[in-house]
């Protein structure tokens, strides 16, 4: 059976795409077959790290949830732009994008959907696939769709920036997910600034909320001017942080 782990913020802007991508691809390395599920259907975007553009995303999830498409034929396989070991990644990336077409989003943001029909999507996607482990990119926030998500899932990991606002929402995110029950919380504290102790920050956010960070991740000047323009893992192979999303990637298989 795959792992299912939500990956998730209270609020945007926190790098949880960036840190779902990263991940993938050191799984893959690591010869998981993995599946990365964009929910973020009202803001579309972690296909960009991928390599693709949003203009030749010919099937995409919206496509199923619309009943025009079976889950499987919005998967595209993206090990190729991931591949970094001689004879290619021994895993498998399999990316399933939301539309980033304006029409698309506006139904979605009149219409809603069926957000159980997704669950039972993400159930088959991950038999027919064969996947060893779900990464969904959750929207931020709290909502009907993303509590589905969040309760079929293994793992919930929480990303949060040191921000009091960022606090507060982990908050409410970490009771919502205590009261759905699911197995596995972790929290992951992401751009944190260079000034700051990050194993003093780590103690002080466990204690605030009782459950185990799985990685404190600094602020990169190489990330942010890489601009989403590829994966970080892959163009910094050398980088500090490597050995952090390293750390995250075993957090999400143990």
């Amino acid at each position: 059976m795959a792992r299912i782990i939500s990956v998730h913020s209270f609020r945007g802007g926190t790098g949880k795409s960036s840190i779902v991508a990263n991940v993938a691809a050191l799984l893959a390395a690591g010869g998981c077959r993995v599946g990365v599920v964009d929910t973020d259907i009202q803001s579309p975007g972690i296909h960009v790290l991928f390599g693709q553009r949003g203009s030749e995303l010919h099937k995409t999830l919206n496509d199923f949830l619309w009943g025009r498409s079976a889950i499987t034929e919005a998967a595209y396989d993206v090990t190729p732009q991931t591949g970094t070991a001689p004879g290619g990644t021994p895993g498998r990336i399999f990316l399933i994008p939301s539309a980033a077409r304006v029409s698309e989003i506006t139904r979605v943001l009149r219409e809603g959907y069926d957000a159980r029909n997704l669950v039972r999507g993400l159930r088959d996607l991950t038999d027919q696939l064969k996947l060893d482990v779900l990464l969904i990119d959750t929207h931020p926030g709290i909502n009907e769709e993303q509590l589905l998500s969040i309760a079929i899932s293994h793992t919930l990991a929480m990303v949060l920036r040191p921000d009091s606002q960022d606090y507060e929402g982990t908050g409410i995110t970490v009771a919502v997910a205590r009261q759905l029950e699911v197995p596995n919380l972790m929290l992951v504290i992401n751009q944190v600034p260079a000034a700051l102790d990050r194993a003093a920050l780590q103690a002080q956010v466990e204690q605030t909320y009782g459950c185990p960070v799985a990685a404190v991740l600094p602020h990169s000047d190489e990330l942010m001017l890489l601009g989403s323009d590829g994966l970080f893992v892959l163009r910094f192979p050398a980088h500090p942080m490597i050995a952090l999303y390293q750390q995250l990637a075993n957090h999400f298989m143990a």
